[in-house]
């Protein structure tokens, strides 16, 4: 994705950091735009259609912008890596303050999950998505798009609150969750968090834009390769020898 600066793009990229030149900033933006409308297009493949591209691409220059500001030549990272960060977080941040999906596709979610339950009941392994589809007489794509936009929705209902409020009457009513952690179990998992959190810096550099781009980014391995200029098979090696790291690390703190 990434190729090599010419001189004048050199130029531009030196204006605009040293004196934030608004014509060098307004040709890097134009530069680096179809990295907006790329992640727009893989974002968007698991979201409803009543979700607005439009709206995605304007969230997306959000996150080209706030990039552009806060890029530090200096490091050694590509702008295309940093700026992918920025902007597909400035998207999912965007998605998370709106409740996108459809109450068909959340009453979907909630048959899906029981027959998944009762077929594995039924057969004591995992069940396919044939069965699936048949248990509930659905097409295998009507399965695993209701699926995919309800995963998506808990990533991105992680910020928000698990209960509405009626404050008509000064009172709130809660339902309790038998499935939220009680409050030891998340004390013990944030103090897990913080360790393993502490652990990835001490990764360098390349392992952790590795595990970045793969966990949080959700890019693939092929993918990950064409950001940051090296082959797939490299890539791998990294992504292996950062899991072997934290696994190791971890077992002795544990």
């Amino acid at each position: 994705m990434t190729k090599v600066l010419t001189t004048d793009e050199q130029i531009y990229w030196e204006k605009w950091v040293r004196h934030r030149d608004p014509h060098a900033g307004n040709l890097l933006v134009k530069k680096y735009m179809p990295l907006v409308t790329y992640h727009v297009q893989r974002i968007s493949v698991s979201l409803p259609k009543s979700v607005s591209r439009d709206d995605l691409h304007s969230l997306g220059m959000i996150g080209l912008y706030d990039a552009l500001e806060k890029f530090d030549p200096e490091r050694e990272l590509k702008f295309d890596t940093y700026a992918s960060f920025r902007i597909r977080g400035a998207i999912l941040d965007g998605l998370r303050k709106e409740d996108w999906l459809p109450r068909s596709t959340r009453d979907k979610a909630k048959k899906i999950e029981s027959a998944i339950e009762k077929l594995q009941q039924r057969y004591m392994r995992n069940a396919t998505i044939a069965e699936i589809a048949a248990e509930l007489n659905m097409s295998e794509d009507e399965v695993v798009s209701t699926m995919n936009e309800h995963f998506f929705a808990n990533v991105l209902s992680i910020d928000e609150q698990p209960i509405e409020q009626d404050d008509k009457d000064g009172q709130s009513f809660v339902l309790k969750d038998e499935k939220a952690e009680n409050p030891e179990e998340k004390i013990v998992k944030d103090e897990m968090l913080l360790e393993l959190a502490e652990l990835i810096s001490q990764l360098n550099e390349k392992e952790q834009i590795v595990l970045s781009l793969f966990y949080k980014d959700e890019l693939t391995l092929t993918e990950i390769g064409q950001v940051m200029g090296l082959s797939t098979s490299r890539i791998s090696q990294i992504h292996s020898r950062a899991l072997y790291k934290l696994r190791q690390a971890m077992e002795k703190i544990m």
